[in-house]
């Protein structure tokens, strides 16, 4: 069950939509199958307010020799993925969003969270903001990983489950389920058109 939402200033809010490129349509290397299904809910949440969004793109290394630890081992399993043999036009984002920028920003990383290094987090803080309203994909991967790294920085995050996809329904629902149950305090999870009405309301 949905929690509650909160009170929500959303002139201190920004939806954070995590990773919704080509690269993980049909037409890249890690299709998610659910992408067309949430893909008009991220879409309609850029669409009420695309200053207050903020998409992240998912930047793999130019050759596998250029990554790193175990990145290294995975670009070898991956290697079709890198910038030198991949289709550049794959790393953007999926057309019904780029659309919306500007006035939404673009922010890249090499890795699963957004908030590896301080670019991101230094641009949130710069605009005072203190809700995070995620969207994107996977959600058991780049979404997961984005949001603990923003519960860390003390953001309160709500999480759109009608607007998050994943390639796997059992890595999904055990998401959802483990952010219900474990993050009560610092997450909450409702659908689109509830935060579209909330967000409508607080303009008028």
């Amino acid at each position: 069950m949905d929690k509650l939402l909160p009170p929500i200033r959303f002139d201190r809010a920004v939806h954070l939509c995590v990773d919704m490129q080509r690269l993980f349509s049909d037409d890249g290397p890690w299709p998610t199958p659910w992408m067309p299904r949430v893909l008009p809910n991220c879409a309609a949440l850029a669409a009420l307010n695309p200053a207050r969004t903020i998409f992240t793109r998912f930047i793999p290394p130019r050759a596998v020799e250029e990554a790193h630890g175990s990145w290294l081992r995975y670009y070898e399993r991956w290697s079709e993925a890198t910038r030198e043999r991949l289709d550049a036009t794959l790393i953007e984002l999926m057309p019904e969003l780029a659309r919306y920028v500007p006035p939404a920003t673009v922010f890249d990383k090499p890795v699963y969270s957004a908030f590896a290094g301080r670019r991101l987090s230094a641009a949130l803080a710069e605009r005072d903001v203190e809700t995070l309203i995620v969207s994107g994909a996977e959600t058991d991967v780049c979404v997961l990983s984005t949001i603990l790294g923003a519960i860390d920085l003390g953001f309160f995050i709500i999480v759109v489950r009608d607007a998050v996809c994943s390639s796997s329904d059992e890595g999904h629902d055990a998401l959802i389920s483990m952010f219900e149950c474990r993050y009560s305090q610092q997450l909450a999870i409702t659908d689109t058109q509830t935060i579209l009405a909330a967000w409508m309301c607080a303009k008028s």
